[in-house]
């Protein structure tokens, strides 16, 4: 019983806290309202299954989620030239990359190389801007705005890991009273996209995607596995989360990979006194995940229903302790910390050189400072 609450709670937890990033990052790349639904629908019920799977062939609490850092580098990029068929191929080669990472573990070797201040500096500089939403959210709309940071803020003294969804229940009520609610299009329908493929597209949303999804889930999650002593190997994990992703990818999903924090709620002593019966609670967070999908049509109108900026105060709050994480990470070591720096600001500066976003020239920007000053010394 108490593995099956766990996975009750990773699953509303997870869900709840950053759906909203989600949305917003399909709609900042061309997506839809249709569209949308369909990617929410394809990444709830890839992840849930996923989860599944893994667990129930494991018999290990593998945990699952969409990639919320990859959603937030969404969100901050603009949408590509071709519209959300090239966003849409760029998923596609971001779950061949996952996959092959599983496959092939010199590609898996590569990403974790990455210095760590950098791809920290890069994932701080993505969600920068995000995590600014909730005050613009007081500033436009004081009352709401105010009162889904207060919901955010004493729920956190209580318990952290329900702030976000208290602050998206206070959301849901204001939204309620203030805006009309659609009655059509609740059911979710899985909407096929013809993927296109651009080298702005594969530079500035595949590869910066692949590269946060794994150094920032996938290899974090692996560490909270075996933080509560379960240490599986890798590859398949890799392989079958990346498979996924590329079956969800044709229907707007960006990317499905470990999870790290459910994952810490059905691997830890919550799930249960003994360690080999955890893998129920992932079991039914997947479940939870699959319900949640059937429902995406439902959660994507009533999101667009609703005032922006609200919406976007809620995603900013759920990224105010990722992005807390990835600065501390970013300018921790002395060694490095400059080139961190310059790799932050660019990629925060939202800016688009050749069509290719600031994730990807960060990233350049960061190496290059770093490589000069080991030149130099």
């Amino acid at each position: 019983m108490q593995a099956v609450s766990a996975g009750l709670l990773a699953g509303f937890v997870g869900f709840a806290s950053s759906f909203a990033v989600v949305l917003q990052g399909l709609v900042a790349v061309g997506a839809s309202p249709a569209q949308a639904a369909s990617g929410l629908m394809a990444l709830s019920v890839a992840m849930g299954l996923a989860g599944i799977v893994l667990s129930l062939r494991l018999r290990l609490p593998i945990s699952v989620a969409w990639s919320t850092p990859g959603a937030a580098l969404l969100a901050a990029t603009a949408a590509p030239a071709g519209g959300f068929a090239e966003a849409v191929g760029a998923f596609l080669v971001c779950g061949a990359l996952l996959t092959l990472a599983g496959l092939w573990k010199p590609l898996g070797r590569a990403v974790a190389a990455i210095p760590a201040p950098l791809a920290n500096a890069m994932l701080a500089g993505i969600l920068f801007t995000l995590c600014l939403a909730p005050v613009r959210a007081v500033a436009e709309q004081p009352v709401a705005g105010l009162g889904i940071v207060l919901a955010w803020a004493v729920m956190a003294r209580i318990n952290r890991l329900l702030a976000v969804p208290a602050a998206v229940l206070v959301a849901v009520a204001v939204i309620a009273t203030v805006a009309p609610l659609p009655m059509a299009g609740w059911m979710p329908q899985a909407a096929f996209v013809l993927p296109a493929f651009s080298v702005a597209a594969l530079t500035g949303i595949a590869l910066p995607l692949f590269i946060v999804t794994m150094a920032s889930q996938n290899i974090p999650g692996l560490a909270v596995l075996s933080a509560n002593g379960y240490r599986p190997e890798a590859g398949p994990l890799f392989t079958t989360t990346g498979l996924f992703s590329l079956v969800g990818a044709p229907f707007g999903g960006h990317a499905v990979n470990l999870a790290a924090i459910t994952a810490a709620l059905c691997a830890g002593e919550g799930a249960g006194p003994d360690p080999a019966r955890r893998w129920v609670a992932a079991v039914v967070a997947g479940a939870v995940y699959v319900v949640f999908g059937l429902l995406a049509g439902a959660v994507t109108a009533f999101v667009a229903s609703a005032p922006p900026v609200l919406i976007q105060a809620v995603a900013g709050l759920a990224l105010l302790g990722p992005f807390g994480g990835a600065m501390l990470g970013a300018v921790y070591a002395p060694q490095g910390r400059e080139a961190a720096l310059v790799c932050f600001v660019v990629t925060a500066s939202g800016v688009a050189f050749l069509g290719i976003g600031g994730a990807f020239w960060g990233l350049l920007a960061g190496g290059a400072m770093m490589m000069l000053a080991r030149w130099r010394a």
